[in-house]
């Protein structure tokens, strides 16, 4: 039988589910963060595909990914009100202000403002801001963690693109 080394999340393997699905979060949140690391601001702005998706467009949507599942679900708050976009699309623009270090400061403050949101609820808790409607909490956890695996996939993709050119 293979063996793999040990991740981040595989400390969590006995731990109730909420442990557990936190661990990966924060494992996905980490993988996207530092995808940036190393790299050059021309490089994380380098558009690749025909799509908006660059890699500083990446982080910075997964900011707006925290700000919609765990400040506006969480706290019925509008986008407005909150200071973000109204739509996913509008989320991968970038500013002329937008950096490396702005936008992976950002997104560490949204992610510490999701675990802070969240820290007295319950996995079935339910999460009534969000357009969608009322939504457990475990649903959100599972949506978001799909979400950051796909965007993680994405930064491989394209960070393989820049480091090997």
């Amino acid at each position: 039988m293979p063996s793999y080394p040990p991740t981040f999340a595989d400390h969590v393997v006995a731990q109730p589910a909420r442990a557990q699905f936190e661990a990966f979060l924060d494992e996905h949140r980490g993988a996207l963060n530092g995808c940036l690391d190393g790299l050059t601001e021309e490089q994380v702005r380098r558009p690749l595909v025909a799509s908006r998706t660059t890699l500083l467009g990446l982080v910075k949507h997964a900011t707006f990914v925290e700000k919609v599942w765990f400040d506006e679900a969480v706290t019925g708050r509008s986008r407005a009100e909150i200071g973000i976009p109204a739509t996913s699309e509008e989320s991968f623009i970038l500013d002329d202000d937008d950096t490396i270090a702005t936008v992976q400061h950002a997104h560490r403050e949204a992610c510490e403002a999701s675990r802070h949101a969240t820290s007295s609820l319950g996995l079935d808790d339910i999460l009534r801001g969000h357009r969608r409607g009322p939504l457990p909490l475990r649903w959100v956890y599972l949506h978001v963690l799909r979400e950051l695996a796909q965007h993680c996939g994405h930064a491989d993709i394209l960070r393989e693109q820049l480091v090997n050119e």
